[in-house]
């Protein structure tokens, strides 16, 4: 599972019949320099490309979630729809301790 901020909501025109009624996230994930920076909560835009993410338990912009992609995103469905990411927790906060 990786962690990254909720910056914004797709909304689709057309969908698969599986996927009516989804609500899908653009989330920004969080990289190194975010847990370094020290604070509780990491903010800003990550370097890496951010991502669309399906969302079945109601993150919102500006939450951090907790996502999985790839086959796994899938497993929750009877029949697999072609989704490549998931919400998979709705994070509280953040604790970081780098080891010295």
């Amino acid at each position: 599972m990786k962690l990254g901020a909720v910056i914004g909501r797709v909304t689709l025109s057309k969908t698969l019949p599986e996927l009516i009624g989804a609500r899908w996230l653009i989330v920004s994930p969080f990289t190194r320099e975010h847990y370094q920076s020290g604070t509780e909560t990491p903010t800003g835009l990550s370097k890496d490309p951010s991502l669309v993410v399906y969302d079945a338990l109601g993150g919102g912009v500006g939450q951090t979630i907790g996502y999985i992609e790839g086959r796994e995103a899938a497993q929750p469905f009877e029949k697999s729809p072609p989704i490549d990411a998931i919400n998979a927790a709705l994070v509280d906060e953040i604790f970081y301790n780098p080891m010295k």
